[in-house]
Order: C-alpha cells, then structure tokens, then sequence
C-alpha cells in the first residue's frame, strides 16, 4: 500500500464526504466526481488537446491554473493545468487527459471520487 503524506493525507482527510469543500489561508479544497477524456479537438484555450499532458477541464478556474489532484480511493497525486471547460456531465467536477487518469489509477473505471486543491 502506498503511504500518503503532506498535502495528499491533508486533502483526503479534509474531503471525508462527496462534495465537501473547505478553505483555509493557504488553498481551497473542493471534492467531487471526475472522469477522463482523450480527444485530438482543440481545447477551449484554444491549444490542442493531448492526451499525454497532464492537463484538465473545469467550469470555472482560469486556464493555466495548476490544481493537486487526488484519488480519494488510492491516495494517488498528480499535479494538473486547466486548459479545457467542462466537464459536461452533471455531478462532475473535473475532466482530466488520459495522462492524468492514469497516473491516478482509474483508466479502466473512467471515473473516480477526487479532491483538488491550488497547487
């Protein structure tokens, strides 16, 4: 089992519950549903989507926001750039490449329960 540490503990330990959010002097933490995609279609910022970059896309966060994602299930981490809108599907909160689902561990299942924060 891979042991957690630092930020990752702190943000699956302050996102116990789907949905929750907390703030503090330092980083907003929101929790929530995400999925993957790996389109070849330009991105809302209008560069090329690659599914092998670590990038995402959220409603609302500027692009070139850097974002720490983490798997609530596994405790994996992986540092994200927004660069595309969405997503589009209701109870979601984040779209992540290809590239940043597998680093997560959940290629196969398409989707997972996560916890983001302001890297």
């Amino acid at each position: 089992m891979r042991r957690m540490s630092g930020l990752g503990l702190a943000v699956v330990a302050a996102c116990a519950t789907m949905g929750a959010s907390t703030s503090d002097a330092s980083a907003s933490i929101q929790c929530g549903r995400a999925s993957w995609y790996a389109l070849h279609s330009k991105t809302a910022s209008g560069e090329r989507m690659n599914p092998a970059a670590l990038t995402a896309a959220h409603r609302t966060l500027p692009f070139g926001t850097r974002l720490k994602v983490t798997n609530k299930k596994n405790g994996k981490s992986v540092v994200v750039r927004i660069n595309d809108r969405g997503p589009f599907v209701k109870g979601r909160v984040l779209d992540l490449s290809k590239a940043a689902a597998n680093e997560l561990g959940f290629i196969r299942s398409g989707h997972t329960s996560i916890c983001m924060a302001k890297a």
